[in-house]
C-alpha cells in the first residue's frame, strides 16, 4: 500500500496525496465541511444549492467554459453534497491535471453568485424536489427520517425543503458559499500518477494567497434518546407497498460501527460506503433468504453511513403482491430477534466478514476511489480510519455481532415507515 503524505499549509487547508503509478491518471478531490447538518430552518438545501452555484463559473472560467474545458482534456468531473460534507472532484490525463487544479483554486474564492443565475437555479433545484416527490421511496424517506431526527439538522432531506427553496435569496447563497468555502474548512485528496514534491508545489502555489475565514459556526444540537417505537404511514399513488424501517446508529467513530457493520452484512448484505461503488449480491443474507425466498417481499436491503454524528442503519423492502406489510415486519422482527438470541455460527459471520471486505476491495481499485476515500474518511475520522477498516471487521466476534443486535435492533429505538398505494389502507396494520 502507498504510504499517504499529509501536509497542512499555512492558511489550514489540509492536503493529501498518494503516489499510484498503475495507470497515466490522477484524480483530484476538492472536500468543504459542511453539508445539510450546517443548516437551520430557514435555510435548508443551501449547501446543495451552493454547489450547484459552483458550476455557474468565474471569471476565468465563465459558465459553460468549465464543463467543455474539461471533457475537451479527456477528463470528467461531478460534485456531491451530503449530510457532513460537499465534495468536487476531476480524474484527469495526468499530464492534463492542472486544468483541475486551476479551476478548483479559482471557484473556492471567486464564485460570480450571479442573480439571473441564482434565480434559474432556483428554478431547476424546485423541479428536481418535484420530481423526487413522484417517487413513492422518496416520500417515505423523508418522512421516516424526518420522525427519526426531532431535534438534530439530519432532520431533513439534502436538498433542502420546499418552503425554503422557494425564499432562499442569493445573498444567503454568498454568505453561505464565503463562510464554508474557505481553505481551513477544506481538504484536497489527490492519487495517482505524479510526483509528491510536484504536486504539493502547484497546490502550494495555487492556495498560498487564498486567505482563511472564521471557524464556521456549527448549529449542530444533539438528538435525545428515543422513548418508544415510532410509525409513520405514507399514502399516494401506485401499485406496491414500500416498507422502509430505520434504527438509530452509531457514529462512524464509534467503535460499534464495524459490529453494526458485519451485523447488517449478515442481515441483509454487505453496505457499500462508496458512494459510486459496485454492489455484490445479499442473496445468502438472512433477510433476503426470509423475506424474498419466502416470497414476503420483492427485495429486501440495508445499508449503514458513516457520518459525524450517530446516524441510522436502515432496511428497506418491497412488499410482495401477494403478501402484506405485516407479514413482511413480523419475518423481519422474528430473523433480528434470532440475532438477538444467538451468537451467528463461526462460519456464517466468517462469510459476512468476507463479502463486507470484497466489497471494501472493489471501492478501492480505480484510483478515483482511492483519492475520494483519502478525502471522505477525513470527513468524519481521518485517513487511519480506512486504513484499520479490515482489520476491525475481522476482530469482529459472534458475541460483538450478538451484543450489537441487542442494543441497536430494538423496537424502542426504531422508525417503522410505510408507503400505502391509495386504497391499500388496511395495510396500515403492520
Amino acid at each position: 500500500m502507498q504510504a499517504v503524505v499529509r501536509h497542512t499549509l499555512p492558511n489550514g487547508l489540509l492536503v493529501l496525496l498518494k503516489e499510484d503509478h498503475s495507470a497515466p491518471i490522477i484524480s483530484h478531490w476538492v472536500w468543504y465541511r459542511v453539508g445539510s447538518r450546517d443548516e437551520v430552518p430557514g435555510k435548508t438545501g443551501i449547501s446543495h444549492w451552493v454547489e450547484h452555484m459552483q458550476f455557474k463559473g468565474t471569471r476565468k472560467y465563465p459558465a459553460g467554459v468549465l464543463d467543455k474545458a474539461v471533457s475537451r482534456e479527456g477528463g470528467f468531473w461531478n460534485a456531491f453534497t451530503y449530510l457532513d460534507w460537499t465534495t468536487y472532484f476531476e480524474t484527469m490525463p495526468a499530464h492534463k491535471i492542472e486544468l483541475a487544479l486551476q479551476l478548483e483554486a479559482d471557484r473556492m474564492e471567486n464564485s460570480l453568485f450571479d442573480q439571473n443565475e441564482v434565480e434559474s437555479e432556483r428554478t431547476v433545484i424546485i423541479s428536481e424536489r418535484q420530481g423526487n416527490e413522484n417517487e413513492p421511496m422518496f416520500r417515505l424517506s423523508e418522512e421516516v427520517q424526518a420522525a427519526a431526527f426531532r431535534v438534530h439538522n439530519y432532520h431533513h432531506e439534502v436538498i433542502g425543503d420546499m418552503a425554503d427553496l422557494l425564499t432562499i435569496q442569493r445573498e444567503e447563497l454568498y454568505e453561505h458559499y464565503r463562510s464554508y468555502y474557505r481553505p481551513n474548512n477544506a481538504v484536497i485528496a489527490v492519487a495517482g500518477d505524479f510526483k509528491l514534491e510536484w504536486m504539493l508545489d502547484q497546490i502550494a502555489s495555487l492556495y498560498a494567497a487564498v486567505s482563511p475565514g472564521k471557524t464556521p459556526a456549527r448549529f449542530v444540537r444533539l438528538e435525545p434518546a428515543q422513548q418508544g417505537e415510532r410509525r409513520v404511514v405514507v399514502e399516494g399513488p401506485g401499485e406496491t407497498t414500500f416498507i422502509r424501517i430505520v434504527y438509530k446508529a452509531p457514529a462512524a467513530s464509534d467503535p460499534e460501527f464495524f459490529p453494526l457493520m458485519v451485523l447488517d452484512s449478515l442481515l441483509s448484505g454487505a453496505t457499500n460506503l462508496d458512494f459510486f461503488g459496485q454492489g455484490i449480491s445479499n442473496k445468502t443474507s438472512r433477510l433476503y433468504r426470509a423475506l424474498v425466498e419466502g416470497e414476503l417481499a420483492v427485495s429486501i436491503h440495508g445499508g449503514l453511513q458513516a457520518t459525524i454524528d450517530p446516524f441510522l442503519h436502515t432496511f428497506t423492502a418491497v412488499v410482495h403482491p401477494q403478501s402484506s406489510a405485516d407479514e413482511v415486519v413480523r419475518t423481519l422482527d422474528e430473523v433480528i430477534a434470532r440475532t438477538q438470541d444467538e451468537p451467528p455460527e463461526p462460519e456464517e459471520l466468517k462469510r459476512a466478514v468476507k463479502q463486507a471486505h470484497a466489497l471494501f476491495a472493489y471501492g478501492n481499485e480505480r484510483i478515483t476511489n482511492q483519492a475520494f476515500w483519502l478525502g471522505f474518511s477525513e470527513m468524519f475520522s481521518d485517513y487511519s480510519w480506512h486504513e484499520q477498516y479490515l482489520a476491525r471487521l475481522e476482530a469482529v466476534t459472534p458475541a460483538d455481532v450478538q451484543r450489537a443486535a441487542q442494543v441497536y435492533l430494538r423496537p424502542q429505538n426504531r422508525v417503522l415507515g410505510l408507503y400505502l398505494p391509495k386504497g391499500a389502507g388496511a395495510r396500515a396494520e403492520a
